[in-house]
């Protein structure tokens, strides 16, 4: 499994004003979308891509081009769904499923309530989106559900970590380092009694759709 955790100027402004307390609804939704574009140039780097020839004002020459099958998008519900138009920006060709993942507040594990992806996802290359990476439940039930329907690898892309889902993470993934990637803008200091992420933002969800 690879993570990178992105160190860009631009990424910590944007993630500084992102926590804020005071940062409303509408400015949080537009500082996710310009996060997930930072993060996608990187997470993007492994893209199958292949030879064709175009012709230029000037003369014909050979370009590159996203290949088949293309790219899809899988935003987790409902809190993912802030993150699609930053993805989607970079990646307009690409073809979005949908999975909705709920997390127990007991157990922190979490269970499937929706399934919107594509019948045939076989030799795909899938990225996930999730704003945050705490206990990591979600996310590893959300990648097994792709890897199990044939996806040929799953990049996962989220704003803030803790070191808990980090290591989880790399408990179910760590000898399948070649399928499994993790692109984070953070990665903070711990998860405290109730699950959340801390210093974290908050509930992204919540703070996305203006519910707080």
């Amino acid at each position: 499994m690879h993570i990178l955790v992105i160190d860009h100027p631009l990424v910590a402004h944007k993630m500084s004003r992102l926590r804020r307390e005071e940062t409303s609804s509408a400015t949080f939704r537009l500082l996710a979308e310009e996060l997930v574009t930072l993060l996608a140039y990187e997470a993007t780097r492994g893209l199958s891509v292949g030879e064709v020839a175009i012709t230029t004002p000037v003369c014909p020459t050979v370009g590159q081009e996203m290949t088949e099958p293309l790219p899809l998008v899988v935003p987790i519900l409902r809190a993912g769904l802030g993150m699609l138009n930053g993805m989607v920006r970079l990646m307009p060709t690409a073809e979005v499923g949908f999975l909705g993942l709920v997390r127990d507040e007991e157990s922190l594990t979490a269970s499937i309530y929706a399934d919107r992806l594509p019948d045939d996802i076989h030799n795909r290359q899938v990225f996930v989106l999730d704003p945050m990476l705490a206990t990591g439940g979600t996310l590893i039930a959300a990648i097994d559900i792709l890897l199990e329907r044939g996806a040929k690898d799953v990049t996962a892309i989220c704003l803030l970590a803790a070191p808990e889902g980090l290591k989880r993470l790399e408990e179910a993934y760590g000898e399948r380092s070649e399928n499994v990637n993790l692109v984070i803008a953070g990665l903070d200091k711990q998860l405290n009694e109730k699950g959340y992420i801390v210093p974290g933002l908050g509930d992204a969800g919540d703070r996305l759709y203006g519910t707080v």
